[in-house]
């Protein structure tokens, strides 16, 4: 079920539409290009590092190691994160509203239905993880259901989903291992380093591994992770078919991402850069440290894209199945299935809305 149905566009509107496509499919190719050169870096990087610490035998080792790592990561990462931030697992019998809903914004995507899960954390975040979409699950915290409209929430999940589609969750899990293997190799660095037989640079070498390289792995790390967020929000307000849902849900995320801790996240900090909105304390600058794009920058680039869609009628979140004594409004009914009122208009977003015009209301979210 579509979420947002494309109406016809007025005549003479053809040119201008081919070339807004034209600009998001050359957007598209230049963040692949960027995410394969960072990808590139990382792995030149780390084989450098196996290089400084024991010649070419020790980036024999390091590449054999990191392979082995890749491996087990590829197969299990996603039991492994959801197992740090206590995921459990809902379908249709215990969750039967956001089941449904995550099972609608699947088929709009094309994707097979993921595995999802609700973690029981007051701070209001999402993430996915996965190999593959055949073998993906999305996640969401207890507080992101309660605080955010249904719109909102259609809004975040079709963001988690574009992940699936890109196969961000791999690059991700890649990305991540990698790094964990330049910091192991630079702990290293301190028992076989100093050996001038094995390293071709001395002490040079050695102060690169320790240093310098773990730096530059986190660097690269957190500039694919930022590329792949802006990338998945444009993808995910194509699966919704309303950007500023997401614009809208991302404000209040950030917010309360901003007040509310993450006890998990904070335990397991690598796995920050996963969640939709950076839950960990003390990151929100749009800079070389930071996890994530500035959600001002992400909220503003949606709010673009809404005014530069083509117009369109005006959109609903898919409606779920009727579950226990649970009713409906009519589909002519501006609050939604659930009763949820509209998304809260974004900082900067004005009256403008190609949907329907967002509404302030009650906060609670539909789920309670």
């Amino acid at each position: 079920m579509a979420l947002a149905r494309q109406g016809k566009s007025p005549e003479g509107s053809a040119a201008p539409r081919c070339l807004c496509v034209m600009v998001l499919e050359t957007n598209d190719a230049m963040n692949y290009f960027r995410t394969a050169l960072l990808l590139a870096a990382m792995t030149a990087l780390f084989m450098g590092l196996g290089y400084l610490i024991g010649g070419p035998t020790g980036m024999t080792i390091a590449f054999v190691v990191a392979a082995l790592m890749n491996v087990f990561s590829y197969w299990n990462a996603d039991k492994l994160v959801l197992r740090m931030h206590n995921a459990v697992e809902v379908d249709a019998r215990t969750e039967p509203r956001f089941y449904n809903l995550v099972a609608r914004l699947a088929e709009n995507a094309g994707l097979p239905m993921p595995r999802v899960f609700v973690i029981e954390e007051a701070q209001p975040n999402a993430f996915a993880t996965g190999r593959n979409p055949e073998n993906a699950a999305v996640a969401a915290t207890r507080g992101l259901l309660q605080s955010l409209s249904e719109e909102e929430v259609a809004g975040v999940m079709a963001h988690e989903l574009a992940h699936v589609k890109n196969h961000d969750t791999l690059i991700m899990t890649i990305t991540a291992t990698i790094a964990g293997a330049i910091s192991m190799l630079a702990n290293f660095a301190l028992f076989f380093g100093g050996n001038r037989n094995n390293n071709p640079l001395g002490i040079i070498g050695v102060i690169a591994a320790m240093i310098v390289a773990p730096l530059a792995a986190m660097l690269v790390q957190m500039a694919i992770s930022r590329t792949r967020e802006y990338a998945a929000d444009k993808a995910g307000a194509e699966i919704c078919g309303q950007p500023l849902w997401l614009a809208s849900a991302l404000g209040k995320i950030a917010g309360g991402a901003a007040h509310i801790p993450n006890r998990n996240a904070e335990d397991n900090p690598a796995t920050a850069h996963m969640f939709i909105v950076n839950p960990l304390s003390g990151q929100n600058m749009d800079n070389l440290f930071s996890t994530h794009p500035a959600t001002e920058n992400r909220i503003a680039a949606l709010q673009d894209m809404a005014r530069n869609a083509p117009p369109s009628r005006p959109a609903s979140p898919p409606r779920p199945e009727p579950s226990g004594t649970s009713s409906a409004p009519t589909s002519g009914s501006s609050s939604g299935p659930w009763g949820g009122s509209g998304p809260a208009r974004p900082h900067g977003t004005g009256s403008s809305n190609p949907g329907r015009p967002p509404r302030t209301g009650r906060r609670r979210g539909p789920w309670g």
